[in-house]
């Protein structure tokens, strides 16, 4: 069968092609009852307007954003970003909606950004990276534009809310590492104003019972490298590390293998969000995945539901897996005894 018109629109709701594309672009005012004739005629006849059409009927950009407020070299390098905003595509596809993308170095920058979606650029907001305290959840609010937020907000939001539990693979690597005979374990954090950082950073220290092998990074390489080699600097160093991420992991590991350490015979490691290439690695490195595909893909769903109008809410879920490789093993015994290398 030939694909339906404008034209069969028109014949079917009994009005002119012209009346069809004013009810669509909103150009001229229409009759409730008309347009209303317009929109089931279409419905009947299985036919699409155009994208541009749509956007106008609606008032809406079909296009949602997302500000990434980090440095590009920390974008560039970490896996989760790709992954994530694959999975967002993927959710946005079927109803045609576009992605903005836009990266912002500083504050007033952020603010530029998010104001211009206020005004027509897009129909909401995905906001990453969230601040235990984050100054946007009441910004956008006051802007009235629709938001979903990534990860495990605590304080009072007017948004939904997509959410995992990073504490979880925490205590399992801690556990994991304590059956091998593990004592002094050491964790690289992010940034600790990130949540996600903070709620890992809190089970590492609840189950330690200590924040003496505590690092503060950044996510990139070059911290993770100078981090390991401040705790492998120390008089009674550890025995293992626990990364935020695999690329400070593997920075961590190559510092280790230059200093003559053998992994995981002389210094265990791990590390978080399983980057495509920690499996093959020589060890192979630990490390937890996130699915961060799968994480875009619902973030994007909940989003699209509460622009049209579904009631903001929180959803869990449940998508991290420990992944043991062979950096992670039982110290060496001189090592598990108080060895001095």
């Amino acid at each position: 069968m030939a694909k339906p018109t404008i034209g069969d629109v028109a014949r079917v709701a009994g009005v002119t092609r012209a009346t069809v594309s004013h009810a669509y672009s909103g150009k001229r005012s229409i009759s409730a009852p008309t347009k209303a004739r317009v929109f089931e005629a279409a419905e009947s006849l299985g036919w699409v307007p155009s994208h541009s059409a749509r956007a106008l009927a609606t008032r809406r950009a079909n296009a949602v954003a997302m500000v990434i407020a980090r440095d590009p070299g920390v974008i560039a390098s970490d896996s989760f970003f790709p992954a994530f905003i694959a999975g967002l595509e993927s959710g946005l596809a079927d109803a045609e909606v576009a992605l903005l993308l836009q990266v912002a170095g500083s504050r007033s920058a952020e603010e530029r950004a998010y104001r211009s979606m206020a005004h027509g650029k897009a129909d909401g907001v995905i906001v990453i990276d969230l601040h235990r305290s984050d100054w946007r959840v009441a910004f956008l609010a006051e802007l009235g534009l629709t938001a979903v937020l990534l990860g495990a907000y605590e304080q009072e939001s007017p948004f939904s809310c997509v959410r995992s539990d990073d504490a979880v693979q925490m205590r399992d690597l801690i556990t994991h590492l304590r059956g091998l005979g593990h004592e002094r374990i050491a964790h690289v954090s992010g940034p600790l104003g990130y949540v996600h950082s903070h709620a890992r950073a809190r089970a590492y220290v609840e189950e330690i019972g200590s924040e003496e092998l505590l690092r503060e990074g950044d996510f990139r390489a070059a911290s993770g490298r100078d981090l390991t080699a401040e705790l492998l600097d120390l008089t009674d160093r550890p025995t293992a590390v626990l990364y935020a991420n695999d690329t400070m992991a593997i920075a961590g590991l190559s510092l280790a293998r230059s200093r003559d350490f053998r992994v995981p015979e002389d210094l265990a490691l791990a590390g978080f969000d399983d980057d495509h290439l920690s499996a093959h690695l020589s060890p192979a490195l630990t490390s937890v995945a996130t699915d961060p595909f799968r994480r875009g893909r619902i973030t994007a769903e909940v989003l699209l539901a509460d622009i049209d109008g579904a009631t903001p809410r929180s959803v869990e879920i449940d998508c991290n897996e420990l992944r043991l490789r062979a950096s992670t093993a039982a110290p060496a015994p001189a090592i598990a005894q108080g060895g001095d290398r």
